[in-house]
C-alpha cells in the first residue's frame, strides 16, 4: 500500500465514526448515529474492524487523526484518549482536526456556488451555537466562536454573500435565519471520520502534528456540571 496510512477517529457529537485512509483514498469507513452517546462501547469495535483491512497490523499505521472539537465534552475525551493511547503505543504522530473543518468538507459537495460561504453549526445550549465560516476553498473566513443567534447575528455577512448553514445547531436557528434571502440550509450534515481524510493528509504532509503528551480537546467552553439543590422546607 502507498503511504501514509492514517486511522481517523471522530466522536465529537452523537455520531461515532472511524475511517482508515491510504493516501487520498478512504479504504474503510463506519459510523453510527445513535442517541445516548455510546461511544465508549462502540469505538474500540469500530477500530478493530478498520484494522482488519490491514490484517490487524497496527504497526503499519503512519499516524492517527482525531477530531479535536468543539463538541461534546464526553465524546471528545473518549476519542482523544483513545487516539493518544494508540499514538503512544505505536510511537506514531497524532493529528488534530477541527470538528467544524470536518463538517465543512462534508457539506462542500452540496454547494455549487463558487463564491458562497459555509457555516457549520454545533448545538451548544439555548440559542447558542459553536460556528465558524469558510469559503468554498475551505479557508477560514471567521474562526470558530460561540454565537448567540438572533436576527442580526449573521446579517452583515448575509447582506453580501450566500451562506449555507448546516449541522445539528442549524435547526434551532433556522426560523431566524431563513428570513434572509441569502440564507440556505443543508440537512443531515454530520462530522464523519471519512471527511477527515483530506484534512489529515494535508497535515501529515506538512508535518503538522500535535504533542501527544499534552494535547487536549478544544472545548471552547469549560465543562459545566449540574448540581441538584435540596429543597428547603
Amino acid at each position: 500500500m502507498n503511504f501514509p496510512l492514517i486511522l481517523h477517529i471522530e466522536t465529537s457529537t452523537q455520531v461515532c465514526s472511524v475511517a482508515l485512509s491510504n493516501g487520498t483514498e478512504c479504504i474503510f469507513s463506519k459510523f453510527t448515529n445513535e442517541e445516548g452517546m455510546n461511544h465508549a462501547k462502540l469505538l474500540n469495535g469500530f477500530i478493530a474492524e478498520a484494522m482488519n483491512v490491514l490484517n490487524n497490523d497496527f504497526h503499519s499505521l503512519n499516524a492517527v487523526a482525531v477530531s479535536s472539537g468543539p463538541g461534546s465534552y464526553t465524546g471528545l475525551r473518549i476519542g482523544v484518549s483513545t487516539a493518544k493511547g494508540l499514538c503512544y503505543g505505536l510511537n506514531i504522530p497524532l493529528i488534530s482536526v477541527g470538528t467544524l473543518d470536518i463538517m465543512a468538507v462534508a457539506a462542500l459537495n452540496s454547494i455549487n456556488e463558487k463564491d458562497a460561504l459555509l457555516c457549520p453549526m454545533l448545538d451548544a445550549r439555548r440559542m447558542e451555537v459553536y460556528a465558524a465560516i469558510y469559503n468554498t476553498d475551505l479557508e477560514v473566513v471567521r474562526p470558530v466562536a460561540a454565537d448567540i443567534v438572533d436576527n442580526s447575528t449573521y446579517k452583515e455577512i448575509l447582506d453580501q454573500n450566500s451562506v449555507y448553514f448546516f449541522g445539528n445547531g442549524m435547526n434551532k436557528c433556522k426560523p431566524l435565519l431563513q428570513q434572509h434571502a441569502h440564507a440556505y440550509f443543508i440537512d443531515d450534515v454530520f462530522p464523519l471520520a471519512e471527511n477527515m481524510v483530506p484534512l489529515a493528509l494535508k497535515a501529515y504532509q506538512q508535518k503538522q502534528f500535535v504533542d501527544t503528551a499534552y494535547f487536549e480537546p478544544f472545548y471552547l467552553k469549560e465543562f459545566q456540571t449540574t448540581t441538584t439543590r435540596k429543597k428547603m422546607f
